[in-house]
């Protein structure tokens, strides 16, 4: 299945990272279904993003500046790629653990 392009203007991202309501509306609008960003606690859907964003490329700064990435990367509760990375694991583990525990 092929992905579809979400054309956002500055209107719908937020300047502290990531996208604001009227970006989500849009993309929902658009067939999309995102939701807002977990900061804390062990939700899987935290975990992914966070392995996901923390393992993309691109820089965390340019010409001194924090990235897109790093702005999205903070409204998710990491400091930078390599955090973001290491919380993806430990947060895996912990819901790894959890879920043992129950079956």
């Amino acid at each position: 299945m092929a992905r579809k392009r979400i054309n956002l203007t500055s209107k719908h991202k937020s300047p502290t990272g990531g996208l604001n309501e009227a970006g989500r509306r849009y993309a929902r609008s658009q067939g999309s279904n995102l939701k807002r960003p977990v900061k804390s606690g062990d939700n899987p859907r935290r975990a992914n993003f966070l392995a996901r964003m923390g393992a993309s490329r691109g820089p965390d700064y340019k010409d001194g500046k924090p990235t897109r990435k790093l702005l999205a990367l903070r409204k998710w509760g990491a400091s930078s790629s390599a955090d973001a990375r290491a919380k993806a694991k430990k947060i895996s583990e912990r819901n790894k653990k959890k879920k043992e525990k129950k079956a």
